[in-house]
């Protein structure tokens, strides 16, 4: 009997020892993956590059010219429309073998309990219609966790936008009129023009054609897509921010001080103590969106990221939307992050990469009669480091760092 429990004792240690060298390998194996997927997108991107001389928009889609009621757009009858909300990785589709979902979107659709559905479909809010619903393994990271609602289909690759983050869901289009009598207009309003040349640094500019010959710093000193992890409803700190009533927080000001969200959090005690990384209930993230839960939408919580924190800081986004806010690169691998540079080189970024001075005000021009533009003036180098240069595409840092 002491004889068996001995050698059981010993069976025990060595389960004991090798679990940790198991779930290591198994990471290991995960992050391999996670990495092919975000060679298959790059090769995704050059290949669309190579078919119609650009890359995918980052917020486009058929839509309505005349309408631009957020209601109307979800209809089922036939007459839904994507508000140009559909995201880069829609027209990416056909090019990392989702042929099937790429006929299912740009083709009507007609589902067997009579909903009908336009080419390209509704808003990609829309979680009936059932290609928002897909999700694609291509697009996952095999990592996270993440799964089922209030999510659709989910996503752990956003697109660059830069430097910035100021008017990054308007981008150069915006509506004018009333929401259902009015127009979209299209790189013709000079004050959605003067802020995206002026904040919007990155590799894409929401709702912009962007071609590599627009990536003056070189391709491969610059990011095209980073990793996000998606929303698990547990406060972490790189999947939601809070809502901007606690942190008394507005564009402006948090543009002009990208740890808003850490400070107050700091002083109020809305960061966890004892789980460092995560928000408490105090800071009230229920209702705020979080990131990743859609890949077909362009918001920038779901499918866009910016070099302003370094690589999983904390999101602090504006209100409770999904519309504005500072919003790194984030992943569940043990150190870093990976990316995707404008050449097609996969590259793995740790967390401790320069990133200068987080408490830089953003380059950013408000191009309103109050002048709040960024102390900083249009053109300026990033100020946040190694990271920040390789966010913008036309900045002309010189990087000689390895990363």
């Amino acid at each position: 009997m002491v004889e068996l429990l001995v050698v059981i004792a010993i069976i025990g240690v060595l389960v004991g020892l090798l679990l940790p060298a198991v779930q290591g390998a198994r990471e290991a194996a995960r992050r391999m993956s996670c990495s092919n997927n975000v060679k298959q997108i790059g090769l995704g991107l050059h290949n669309y590059h190579a078919a119609y001389n650009q890359l995918p928009i980052q917020g486009t889609g058929a839509t309505n010219e005349a309408n631009n009621s957020s209601t109307a757009a979800q209809d089922d009858d036939g007459t839904g429309f994507t508000r140009l909300e559909l995201s880069y990785l829609v027209g990416l589709l056909p090019f990392v073998e989702q042929q099937a979902v790429w006929e299912q979107v740009s083709n009507p659709m007609v589902e067997e309990d009579g909903d009908l559905w336009p080419a390209f479909g509704p808003r990609p809010i829309v979680g009936d219609y059932p290609p928002w619903a897909t999700n694609i393994s291509t697009f996952r990271c095999p990592s996270d966790p993440g799964s089922g609602l209030p999510a659709l289909g989910r996503t752990n690759y956003a697109a660059c936008t830069g430097d910035s983050f100021y008017h990054a869901m308007e981008g150069v289009t915006v509506w004018t009129g009333s929401v259902s009598n009015g127009r979209w207009l299209y790189e013709t309003d000079a004050q959605a023009m003067m802020r995206s040349r002026c904040g919007l640094r990155g590799a894409f500019v929401t709702r912009k054609t962007m071609r590599f010959r627009d990536i003056i710093d070189g391709l491969s000193n610059t990011i095209a897509v980073g990793e996000i992890i998606t929303g698990l409803q547990d406060n972490d700190v790189r999947a939601v921010g809070f809502d901007d009533t606690k942190h008394g927080g507005t564009t402006l000001k948090m543009l002009n001080n990208p740890k808003l969200c850490e400070e107050v959090g700091m002083a109020d005690g809305w960061l966890d103590p004892s789980r460092p990384g995560f928000w408490t209930g105090g800071a009230d993230t229920s209702e705020v969106t979080q990131r990743g839960y859609r890949w077909a939408d362009y918001h920038p919580m779901h499918t866009q990221f910016n070099t302003v924190l370094p690589p999983n800081a904390e999101v602090c986004t504006v209100s409770k939307s999904e519309r504005y806010g500072v919003l790194p690169s984030s992943s569940h691998h043990l150190g870093g992050v990976h990316l995707l540079l404008a050449d097609g080189a996969v590259k793995f970024v740790t967390d401790s990469i320069d990133a200068g001075n987080p408490k830089s005000p953003c380059v950013f021009c408000d191009a309103t009669s109050s002048g709040d533009d960024s102390s900083l003036p249009a053109g300026s180098h990033s100020p946040y480091g190694l990271w920040g240069a390789l966010g913008t595409r036309a900045s002309r840092e010189s990087i000689q760092e390895a990363f």
